[in-house]
C-alpha cells in the first residue's frame, strides 16, 4: 500500500520538482498539496517551470487537485516534504511534527539541530538513529528529518570516499551556482546578466558546518577546515564546485577513482545507480551537457548523479577536482524524497 505524502510549498521550485518527481512513484501517493492559495486548483495557481526548467507539463494527478492549507494535512498523511523558506518552515514544520507527522525538510532551519538528522541517503544512513533521541527529547510522535544545502550534496558526495579511504584535513572550494538556487523569480535579469556575482548569503557556512555533520559521527562533527567562496553565474539550473582537498594520508589519482567509481548507490527507486560519474574528458563536466546525469529505476532518476572531472594531484593543494550536480534535483527535492523511500525501507514511517 503506498504511504500518503504532502507537499508544502507546492507551488514553489522545490514544490513543483516535488510534485515532478512523484508522479507515478510505486510506493508514495501525494494526498495533499500545501501552499498560500486554499480551494484554487493548483494549475491555476501554479506558474509551472518558471525558475524550474521542466521539459514537460504540470503532471495530470496534480493539476485538478485543490490546494489546501497546512490545517488541513489530514492525520492519516504519515510524509510531509517541506518546500518551504526558511524561517517560515522552521515553526510549520515543528507543529507538523507534534501532531505525529515525519516531515523531510529542505529548510535550513532546523539541519544543525543536535537531535535532527541531516542525511544523505548514500552518505549516512544511520544518522536516522537520532530520530529515537529527537522523539524522546522533544516528547513528540512525528519527527524532523532534514536534507542539506544544495552546494553541500554537491560537494560531500565526492568527498564521502576521500574521506573514508585517506581522511580530510582541508578543502578549499569556489562554487558557481545556478540561477533557480535562488528560488522564482531568482536573480534581477540586470543584476546576473554578462555577471557573476561572488558572495551568496549564508553559502559559505553552510559548506562548512553541514559538510562536517554529515561526515562526522552522531554527535561529533567531522574534523577538518574548510575555506569557501560561493558565485551566483548565469546559468538556469546546475552547480558548479571547484574542489581542492588536502588528505591526512598519500592517495593516488587512479584509486581516488576507482573508489568514486565504485561508490555504491541506495537501491532505492530514486536512487542513481551510480552516484558518482567520473568523466574523463579534459573539458568536463559541463553545465548544459552533465546536470541530468542518471540513471536508475525513476524516470526521474536523471539529475540524480554527480559527475567529477579534472581530477588530478594538484602540486598546490593535493587532490583537486571539478563536481557538477542538479541543484534542484539531486540538491533540492530529489534528495528528500530519496530520504522518504529510505524512511519508507527502514519502516520508520
Amino acid at each position: 500500500m503506498a504511504v500518503k505524502v504532502a507537499i508544502l510549498g507546492a507551488c514553489g521550485v522545490l514544490g513543483q520538482r516535488f510534485v515532478q518527481m512523484l508522479k507515478n512513484h510505486p510506493r508514495m501517493d501525494v494526498a495533499a498539496l500545501v501552499d498560500i492559495y486554499p480551494g484554487k486548483k493548483y494549475e491555476e495557481v501554479t506558474d509551472w517551470g518558471h525558475g524550474g526548467g521542466f521539459d514537460e507539463n504540470i503532471p495530470e494527478y496534480a493539476a485538478n487537485m485543490k490546494i489546501c492549507s497546512v490545517e488541513d494535512i489530514e492525520r492519516d498523511i504519515p510524509l510531509v516534504f517541506s518546500g518551504l523558506p526558511p524561517k517560515i518552515a522552521g515553526p510549520i514544520e515543528e507543529d507538523l511534527a507534534k501532531k505525529g507527522h515525519i516531515v523531510v525538510s529542505k529548510a535550513r532551519d532546523h539541519r544543525l539541530e543536535d537531535d535532527v538528522p541531516l542525511i544523505i541517503p548514500e552518505v549516512n544512513p544511520e544518522h536516522l538513529d537520532l530520530l529515537e533521541k529527537q522523539r524522546a527529547r522533544r516528547r513528540w510522535d512525528g519527527a524532523i528529518v532534514t536534507a542539506p544545502n544544495c552546494s553541500t550534496s554537491i560537494l560531500v558526495l565526492p568527498l564521502k570516499p576521500i574521506f573514508d579511504n585517506f581522511g580530510l584535513e582541508r578543502i578549499y572550494i569556489a562554487t558557481m551556482q545556478a540561477i533557480s538556487g535562488a528560488g522564482y523569480p531568482g536573480v534581477p535579469s540586470l543584476d546576473i546578466l554578462d555577471n557573476v556575482i561572488p558572495y551568496i548569503g549564508g553559502e559559505e557556512e553552510k559548506l562548512n558546518n553541514e559538510s562536517k555533520k554529515i561526515l562526522g559521527s552522531i554527535g561529533q562533527p567531522a574534523d577538518y577546515k574548510v575555506a569557501a567562496y560561493c558565485c551566483r553565474v548565469h546559468v538556469m539550473d546546475g552547480h558548479m564546485e571547484a574542489i581542492f582537498v588536502k588528505t591526512k594520508q598519500k592517495f593516488d589519482v587512479g584509486e581516488v577513482k576507482s573508489l568514486m567509481k565504485k561508490f555504491p548507490g541506495t537501491g532505492l527507486y530514486t536512487g542513481p545507480e551510480h552516484p558518482i560519474i567520473i568523466m574523463d574528458e579534459s573539458n568536463r563536466p559541463q553545465t548544459r551537457l552533465d546536470r541530468y546525469a542518471g540513471k536508475g529505476k525513476s524516470p526521474y532518476t536523471r539529475g540524480m548523479s554527480i559527475t567529477v572531472g579534472r581530477l588530478k594531484n594538484n602540486d598546490v593543494k593535493g587532490l583537486s577536482f571539478i563536481a557538477l550536480g542538479h541543484n534542484t534535483i539531486r540538491g533540492g527535492a530529489g534528495e528528500a524524497v530519496l530520504i522518504g523511500e529510505l524512511l519508507d525501507i527502514k519502516r520508520l514511517l
